[in-house]
């Protein structure tokens, strides 16, 4: 009875020991296990902090991303008023015959560049070589009658000549000059040299030369055309004194004044800017529309510019420089409009979310006011604003999972 007793409380103790030892071990590996999501945890909040969007070097180029600091710029109150690029009229010229001839020759074409004088034609005609022979004739004669007046002034003054005579040599002569010179102004004009027409050089054909320095506008002829007396053969630009001529309409007329600066773009060169300054307004109103001409000296040209290009322009009317972004860096979140700053760069990029109060808005460009103070260094997100309120949103969302 003894035995059974002893082997009962030696079975006892033994089993108490096992079960203290399975505890033991079962408290371990739950410690383990919670020392490990707590390290995982703490390992991702140091990845992902709250409120930030992240993104890699990947993600980063194929959003095409724009990085940037917080620049001033001109805000202003502007005036809408679209036009065209033109150039003054002396920087126009149009190259015309002052004879019906034909075209022998062609040394330019639409785009070439031009030096005042330089030819641009040769024309060629009958009409041109008898207007030589009429000056070489109307010149040997002119010597004649010199010759004929000088001998006459010669015997009236020594008192043995006729007066009738000396003064019909001397109408005579007065009227071969004139005649000398008419003709020889119209070869002047067709660009003959008459001191060779003198000599018996009479030129086959005559040059039209360019009255002024620039581009070869427009080209209207063609080689054997006979062309008629002031016909418009050729137009010449000088693009170096393009501006913009912009119609302002009456309401904005008051508002608008000489030295006021204006930007504008042009619809056949994209993604440009362009600035000028108002150096005329005009006094009379065009009747359709009803508009005044304002003149503006382009202050950034560029080789592009042509005269006749369709232009939309804003005149700056009041302007104060402020704070501001473009468009694309700001996005709206219920009634609040964020910007995102630049928290980390290079790899991994971290953007944050800082809440903006929103100004004047001139073309993309928004006004923006900060509530707490922003380092001159710090680097905003300057596009896809949008996304990145998304993805935060999103990152928020499966965090609170």
């Amino acid at each position: 009875m003894k035995n059974i007793s002893y082997k009962l409380l030696t079975l006892f103790f033994v089993s108490v020991f096992l079960s203290s030892c399975g505890n033991k071990e079962n408290h371990s590996e739950n410690d383990g296990n919670s020392r490990d999501k707590e390290e995982q945890t703490t390992e991702n909040e140091e990845q992902h902090e709250e409120g930030e969007v992240t993104l890699n070097q990947q993600q980063f180029e194929a959003l095409k991303m724009k990085i940037d600091t917080l620049g001033l710029r001109n805000m202003s109150a502007y005036v809408e008023a679209n036009g065209t690029l033109e150039v003054p009229p002396q920087n126009e010229a149009a190259i015309t015959s002052v004879v019906g001839a034909n075209v022998t020759s062609i040394k330019v074409i639409e785009g070439d560049k031009v030096e005042k004088g330089q030819v641009v034609a040769y024309l060629s005609h009958p009409n041109i070589i008898a207007l030589q022979t009429d000056y070489l004739n109307a010149y040997s004669n002119s010597e004649l009658s010199k010759k004929n007046f000088e001998r006459q002034k010669k015997l009236y003054d020594a008192g043995v000549g006729s007066g009738a005579n000396f003064q019909k040599a001397e109408a005579e002569y007065k009227s071969s000059t004139a005649l000398v010179n008419g003709l020889g102004a119209q070869l002047k004009i067709l660009n003959i040299n008459t001191t060779s027409v003198r000599n018996g050089s009479i030129a086959q054909q005559i040059p039209l030369r360019s009255p002024i320095e620039g581009f070869v506008q427009k080209v209207e002829v063609k080689t054997g055309q006979y062309v008629e007396p002031q016909t418009e053969l050729f137009e010449i630009v000088n693009t170096h004194h393009v501006h913009a001529d912009l119609m302002v309409f009456e309401k904005d007329v008051h508002k608008v004044k000489k030295g006021q600066k204006v930007t504008f773009s042009v619809q056949s060169i994209p993604d440009s800017e362009l600035t000028a300054e108002i150096y005329s307004v005009s006094k009379t109103f065009e009747d359709n529309p009803k508009a005044v001409h304002v003149h503006a000296e382009i202050e950034n040209k560029s080789g592009n510019l042509i005269p006749g290009m369709y232009i939309q322009g804003r005149i700056q009317t009041d302007s104060a420089l402020t704070k501001a972004l473009p468009e694309s860096a700001i996005a709206k979140e219920g009634n609040k409009f964020y910007v995102f700053t630049v928290e980390k760069e290079e790899k991994n990029w971290a953007f944050k979310p800082i809440e903006v109060i929103t100004g004047e808005k001139d073309g993309n460009w928004i006004a923006v006011t900060f509530s707490e103070e922003i380092s001159n260094n710090t680097k905003f997100a300057y596009n896809n604003a949008y996304y990145l309120i998304a993805e935060m949103k999103k990152g928020e969302t499966e965090h609170s999972h």
